[in-house]
């Protein structure tokens, strides 16, 4: 097997510090810490625990193997699921990003050569870990207290890419020591370990790190490392995966058995062992919540810098949260993927922006754009969906009407466009731009607007974002406003000011939410913790500028109170989930975890007639493809070469 024959790990044992940069790709803008060159580019293994100053290069190493979130074409769940669509057949747009994981989207996945395929990579990263482990305690001049939080961060960090193995492949050989070189073959043709067995091992870790860990780090140039509010909401995150149903007590996958005849998913679980798994998960997220209020993460909310109405203000609450970074909402961002990712991620979801000025950038393609399905699980201005919400059973989605002077705000006045844009929730209007949408920002007057000189999107051909060439253009009508911060600018007919961010992988509304999901899971809306299960969603909610659960479901639903039994719960929250985390790499994995992955394929991926330019030919809904989901898509298959060479390693289900 590639990964664990003689060669490799005699090679790894003894490699030199230049074969672990060769395998790390960072934006020079990147955190200080991360710039990982030996002063003298041929620092041995052996050399590198001498002094701390080497030392810390190595650990700076172990976190070189970061996945790349937020990167168009290195994320692994972010164009592969059903989010997000574009041009098939792209052409013009090659050099933003080159589609690899929008392959898995359009059903290309492959056992010979997988879309994704980081197996190998990230084994070699958690290697790294327990180099880094077995050697610290050789470094001569290290602090007692900075050995123990080195300990700690690479705990993390080897739990941490467990864990990504984890939710990609299920059950994985867990890498607990390096082998030895001296290993026999049989030792090194590992076997896949139980999926719970995997869980409670990165749990393990996790709760090693913790109180290892400092609150917060010692000076901006660390942000990145981990900290206690990192590791206990990563904890936290696991625990609720762990509990959720793709890997508790999964009946679907009972035919997984290794060649010992150990099954691989437990499936026989009762409810009181199912349960455990959510009892558990519940004390963790509380915990980790109380360790994020100690070190000052809360929801973010805009700080004043510019001279704004109220309605905007609640847009810049909700859309900096994502994209002003370091705010008090992230609790880890992700410095590994490179800021020219994150500008690719902007350029490919902007329409074009100072249009009076610069109307034909080329470069601000627009062709990444979420279906109408997901612009549909919005909420209304009342906080639930459109089916359910009273003034909304006799309307017309499709149905046109002209901006008025109450819609100012929202809609460019006096523009023609659907009913669905109408009266919508304010996370609607800030994190979607659309055909008649007003956009604030994107121009250089921030302060004071007036409605008339926003920036405005009209998508429909003789629109200034108009379809203008084969991947140039509107896909469903819909933009990713939520990726875009609101300084980008134009600065010429080819040149765009983008403001990059390190991407977000946990912030506070996330952990709300799965603490909420944990609750809900344990002992259903009416338990013990019900008070905090609606106070922690009701925090989210209320930042979004929206009523509560209960008075929203009360008060304007046809469904008075049908927030009051588990199961109607559950849907409320992974409703919610949906909507706050959209378009931040959470959905692929969460609609897996929670086994909804079929029915939200099945909705198929409609968008608007976007070569049209009257408003009614042009808001029709049109058919842009549909996507299949079988059993086997839950996890990613094992590459093939990998298990002719260690044929202990079953492959996963269906490949």
């Amino acid at each position: 097997m590639k990964l664990w024959n003689m060669k490799t790990i005699n090679n790894y044992i003894k490699l030199k510090f230049a074969l672990f940069i060769s395998l790390i790709t960072l934006s020079t803008s990147c955190n200080k810490y991360l710039d990982i060159v030996p002063d003298d580019g041929l620092a041995t293994l052996e050399s590198a625990f001498t002094l701390r100053s080497t030392a810390i290069r190595y650990l700076y190493t172990c976190y070189g193997f970061m996945t790349s979130e937020g990167n168009l074409d290195g994320d692994h769940g972010y164009m592969s699921g059903d989010e997000l669509w574009s041009v098939i057949d792209r052409r013009e747009s090659q050099g933003i990003w080159n589609g690899i994981m929008f392959n898995m989207a359009r059903g290309f996945q492959t056992a010979s050569n997988p879309y994704g395929d980081d197996w190998s990579g990230i084994y070699e990263g958690i290697r790294a870990c327990n180099i880094m482990l077995e050697n610290i305690d050789k470094v001569p001049d290290l602090p007692e207290w900075e050995k123990i939080q080195w300990i700690g961060e690479t705990k993390f960090l080897k739990a941490y890419y467990h864990f990504h193995l984890l939710k990609k492949w299920g059950p994985i050989p867990l890498v607990k020591e390096n082998l030895s070189i001296n290993a026999s073959l049989d030792e090194i043709r590992v076997f896949r370990q139980p999926i719970d067995e995997g869980f409670d091992y990165v749990i393990q870790l996790m709760n090693e790190a913790i109180p290892n860990l400092p609150l917060k780090v010692q000076s901006r140039d660390e942000l990145g490392r981990i900290t206690r509010p990192i590791a206990a909401s990563m904890k936290a995150k696991i625990m609720v995966y762990a509990a959720s149903p793709l890997f508790n007590n999964n009946k679907d996958q009972a035919n997984l058995i290794d060649k010992n005849g150990t099954k691989l998913f437990k499936t026989d679980k009762s409810p009181a062992e199912v349960k455990k798994r959510w009892d558990d998960a519940v004390i963790a997220c509380k915990e980790a919540i109380k360790i994020c209020d100690e070190a000052s993460h809360i929801l973010y909310t805009h700080q004043g810098r510019v001279r704004v109405n109220d309605t905007i203000k609640l847009q810049l609450d909700i859309r900096n949260a994502i994209t002003e970074k370091w705010n008090s909402e992230v609790i880890w961002a992700n410095v590994h993927t490179s800021l020219g990712a994150n500008r690719n991620l902007q350029l490919a979801s902007s329409p074009n922006l100072q249009w009076e000025q610069y109307p034909d950038m080329p470069s601000l393609y627009n062709h990444i754009q979420p279906p109408l399905k997901i612009v549909d699980q919005f909420y209304t201005n009342h906080g639930i969906p459109i089916q359910n919400d009273l003034e909304w059973l006799r309307k017309n989605q499709l149905a046109l009407r002209a901006g008025a002077e109450k819609d100012r705000w929202y809609i460019r006045p006096g523009y023609v466009t659907a009913e669905m844009n109408y009266n919508r929730e304010p996370r609607f209007y800030a994190w979607l731009g659309f055909d008649g949408g007003q956009w604030y920002g994107q121009k250089p007057e921030v302060n004071d607007p007036v409605p008339a000189d926003m920036f405005w999107v009209a998508s429909r051909v003789g629109g200034n974002q108009q379809k203008k060439g084969h991947d140039w253009g509107p896909v469903s009508g819909y933009y990713l406003k939520k990726v875009i911060h609101y300084q980008n600018r134009q600065s010429s007919a080819t040149g765009y000011d983008a403001i990059t961010y390190p991407w977000p992988l946990l912030r506070v509304a996330d952990l709300y939410l799965l603490y909420a999901e944990a609750i809900n899971e344990s002992e259903g809306p009416t338990g013990a913790n019900s008070g905090d299960l609606f106070k922690y969603i009701d925090l989210v909610r209320e930042r979004a500028g929206l009523p509560g659960v209960k008075e929203a479901w009360d008060k304007y639903s046809n469904s008075p109170r049908r927030y009051a039994n588990q199961q109607n719960m559950r849907e409320i929250i992974q409703r919610e989930r949906l909507i706050e985390l959209t378009f931040e790499s959470n959905r692929y994995w969460d609609i897996r975890r929670w086994k909804t992955a079929p029915a939200e394929y099945e909705k198929g991926m409609y968008g608007f007639k976007v070569t049209a330019s009257k408003p009614e030919e042009y808001y029709q809904k049109i058919l842009m493809t549909t996507q299949k989901f079988s059993s086997r898509d839950y996890f990613w298959p094992i590459q093939i070469s990998l298990i002719e060479q260690n044929p202990n390693l079953i492959q996963n289900i269906g490949w």
